[in-house]
């Protein structure tokens, strides 16, 4: 994506935003190409209002409430997000780049829902696009949730999201469901940051799609019975802390299963594999 030289600074960009978020102006009124480009520019911005609110906010009003932009724009702000953006600063742990790699990731998944609607991006770019969002993923070490004064950064939440829009896509291989439910599993074995906005319950969406949609349960049934086993081996690896930490995560998201599952006929043998698996760790 060529960025436009007169791009918008931010204060400028928050001020058209947040006229045509409350009805002053319309989309059609504004240069659309400088508009996105600046979005774009902008996406991670400590201006947790301008980034979440109205930047992300104005995203999801244009694809997936009233489907405003091109087909073609939206598979060039997909290499855009996929090429640039979600992996920009990931080397250097916690930084606020963080912000540019999780807004990012949300709209990535409004892309990819607006394809799963009208179907215009390629298998291709669908099997590419889950190469790279998993890599993110497992690359990821910033999973902060809620950073003070700069808001929102919860990057497992955002790409959990974007996963979910992922597998439920008719052009993505089922066969690459084992290792995208591998990939979330991992996502939880994480020993520096205790997980306490919501990361277990939205890592769980994507597997209960994936689930609706042809994963064998025996998939996951193996994962958990794996679960104890990795907590032994990490008890030997980690001072106290960091150990306490990875069987919070672990068990909130077990938890998290177990309750989800309880009670459905349809899940009887998982519930039941859910249930050995909390009563070891």
């Amino acid at each position: 994506m060529i960025l436009d030289k007169n791009l918008l600074k931010e204060n400028e960009l928050k001020e058209i935003l947040a006229n045509i978020s409350s009805g002053n102006k319309t989309w059609q009124q504004e240069d659309q190409t400088q508009l996105v480009q600046s979005m774009m520019l902008h996406i991670g911005s400590l201006d947790s209002e301008l980034r979440d609110n109205l930047i992300y906010g104005s995203f999801y009003e244009l694809i997936r409430e009233k489907n405003l932009l091109e087909h073609s724009l939206l598979t060039e702000l997909l290499e855009e997000c996929l090429n640039n953006l979600l992996c920009k600063g990931i080397e250097e742990g916690e930084s606020d780049l963080v912000f540019t790699r999780t807004f990012t990731s949300l709209l990535i998944a409004l892309i990819l829902y607006r394809d799963n609607e009208d179907n215009f991006l390629s298998e291709h770019k669908i099997n590419e696009c889950k190469d790279r969002v998993l890599a993110y993923l497992s690359a990821e070490t910033d999973v902060r949730g809620y950073v003070p004064v700069k808001g929102w950064a919860h990057s497992v939440a955002h790409m959990a999201d974007a996963i979910d829009e992922l597998v439920k896509n008719s052009k993505l291989n089922k066969a690459s469901y084992i290792e995208v439910v591998g990939t979330l599993f991992n996502a939880i074995l994480q020993e520096d940051y205790a997980f306490i906005h919501n990361e277990d319950e939205r890592i769980l969406v994507p597997i209960f799609t994936m689930l609706e949609h042809g994963l064998e349960e025996q998939e996951i049934i193996k994962l958990l019975q794996e679960l104890p086993a990795t907590l032994k081996v990490k008890k030997e690896q980690l001072d106290v802390p960091h150990h306490r930490i990875l069987v919070f995560n672990c068990k909130s998201f077990v938890k998290s299963f177990y309750i989800k599952t309880n009670g459905k006929p349809k899940f009887a043998t998982l519930y039941k594999s859910i249930e050995a698996c909390l009563d070891e760790l």
